[in-house]
């Protein structure tokens, strides 16, 4: 199954949000198995690095805030198939009814790439053909099949 996860379960990850962390492991430890295989989109990489450096700024020095945030994007990279942002997924999330451009362009891209889901905390996924599932929605579809 190939997924498009959307920022917001990433950084749950990341930074270990609380209450949400677990949910997020078990979306990586499905991955791990071989179960799913990860995509993101290329300007979810961004948001890592600036929310990722701004939450951490406020515990550590910005320095090694800096040093977290482009060792997340590098893991990133590493490990997760990257949906590419071009003019023209720029220009069918333009077309799509979703008031938020960016998960507009999460839908775009997943649709693009022939994804099976989207899986998201945000409820507010509306504009897509591509089913939107939460991380524990997700879990439940993968212990049946």
């Amino acid at each position: 199954m190939n997924i498009l996860l959307d920022t917001n379960v990433l950084l749950d990850l990341l930074l270990e949000r609380e209450p949400f962390v677990e949910d997020a492991k078990q979306v990586f430890q499905a991955k791990d198995a071989g179960r799913i295989n990860i995509y993101i989109t290329a300007n979810s990489l961004t948001d890592v690095f600036y929310i990722g450096r701004r939450t951490r700024v406020k515990d550590m020095s910005g320095e090694k805030a800096l040093q977290e945030a482009l060792t997340d994007v590098v893991t990133c990279l590493k490990t997760l198939e990257i949906c590419t942002v071009d003019r023209y997924a720029l220009e069918q999330a333009a077309t799509l009814t979703g008031s938020d451009f960016e998960d507009n362009l999460q839908a775009a891209c997943a649709v693009i790439a022939s994804l099976d889901a989207i899986v998201t905390r945000d409820e507010g996924f509306s504009a897509t053909t591509v089913p939107v599932l939460s991380p524990a929605d997700l879990m439940a579809k993968l212990a049946v099949s």
